[in-house]
This record gives C-alpha cells, structure tokens and sequence, in this order.
C-alpha cells in the first residue's frame, strides 16, 4: 500500500481536477467518465478514465485542445496550490510527443511546411532524416505550440478556479469521482453537435442500463431488492 501526506493528496486532487474541469470546457477534448486519487503504486498517484475517441482523423484544433487538457493538471497546480510538482512528468511526455507529431510528421506547421518525417530508429538511437537548421526549427516550434497551450489552459482554469476547487474537494471526500458526480458540479458540457458524439452515446447507453436495472427492481421493497425471476 501506498502512502502518501495530506499535501500530496491534495496536490494529487488538485492536478487530477485540472484534467478534469479543462476536458469538460474543451469541445474537442474527450470529457471524462471516472476520476480517482486512490494511489496505484508509486507510479499513479492518480488515475482519470476517459471517453474513449473513435475518431480516424485528428485534426489541429482537436490536437490543440488535447494538449491543453493533458496540461490542465500542471495548470490548476501552479493557479490553485501556487507550486508546481514532479506529477505532470507524463503529462509533459504525453505533450512533447503530440506536438513533435504535429510539426515533423503531420505537417501542421507552417514554417516548418508539408515535410513529414516518422521518427526511424537505426539501432543506436533515432535517426534524424533532416538538417540541423530543420531541427532547430522544429524544436522552437514545438516549444512555441506547446507555451501557446498552457496560457489557453491556465486562462480555462483561472476562469472556473472555483470549479476547479469544488472537484478537487469532492474528491478528497469521495476518493473517486464519476461522469454524474461532474455534471452536478459543472453543468452539462456546453457543446452540441449535429451528430452524437462517442459522449453522447456513452451517456445514452448508461441512461438505459440504468433504467434496465430500475425496472427490474420491486418498487414496494424498501431496500431496492431485485424481484426473483
């Protein structure tokens, strides 16, 4: 077992609460389904669950918004606790590693141009098919595309701070946080969509199972007994 102090596991509440509120207010970001501060190990100290994405195609703006989420926990650290901690390392991973794809293989830069170069692996290390004047700029457009996220994402969170505070305290009361836990936070997600989205059906199907399960229960039992069949 796992334990950590109560600054850890506020910090901890905290972080995982940023990912949370900025998925929630990001329209292309994938909104969450289960949030916990339940330490797995010393490698988790927390764990968010999302709406899985079935999309074939990304595009820049849902690029963009992804990033911002993934930085939300770093972002709600440095705006509600006021110190920042060594829990955004993976996060801070999974960021270099979207933005690096979006400029050297997707081809969404415009200094760097319609150039792709899938990262090779030569035996000896990663094998770099470009100049080094190429590479300069590649590393100065991430870091440019990256900063550009986290002020979007500090703004989100400095705007729904209180938000971001009542989650992070439902959740050192609870220890885990559900979808409908968020919505009666939050709200519902001001965004529609001409078509559902995988959101969308996930609640749908979750509605219904619900609903199943309340129809097979006997209405004059007092502890919600399922009837015998």
């Amino acid at each position: 077992i796992t334990v950590i102090s109560k600054l850890e596991r506020r910090t901890v509440a905290y972080h995982e609460s940023g990912h949370a509120v900025a998925g929630w207010f990001l329209e292309h970001a994938e909104p969450l389904l289960k949030v916990t501060i339940v330490p797995r190990g010393t490698a988790a100290l927390g764990f968010a669950q999302y709406v899985p994405s079935e999309n074939l195609l990304m595009t820049k703006e849902q690029f963009f918004d992804r990033t911002c989420m993934t930085l939300g926990g770093r972002a709600a650290e440095e705006v509600l606790i006021g110190k920042i901690s060594t829990g955004a390392q993976n996060d801070l991973e999974k960021v270099t590693k979207m933005t690096y794809e979006q400029v050297a293989v997707y081809g969404f830069s415009e200094k760097v141009g319609l150039l792709s170069f899938p990262q090779r692996y030569d035996g000896f290390g990663m094998d770099k098919p470009y100049s080094g004047q190429t590479a300069s700029m590649i590393d100065t457009e991430v870091r440019e595309l990256v900063a550009k996220a986290y002020n979007t994402t500090t703004e989100l969170i400095r705007k729904h701070k209180d938000k971001v505070a009542q989650v992070a305290e439902l959740l050192l009361e609870k220890e885990v946080l559900h979808q409908d836990d968020l919505v009666r936070v939050l709200g519902e997600r001001p965004f529609k969509t001409a078509e559902p989205t995988n959101y969308d059906r996930f609640k749908q199907g979750f509605m219904d199972s619900e609903d199943s399960k309340s129809a097979e229960v006997d209405p004059s039992s007092s502890v919600g007994e399922a009837v015998p069949t």
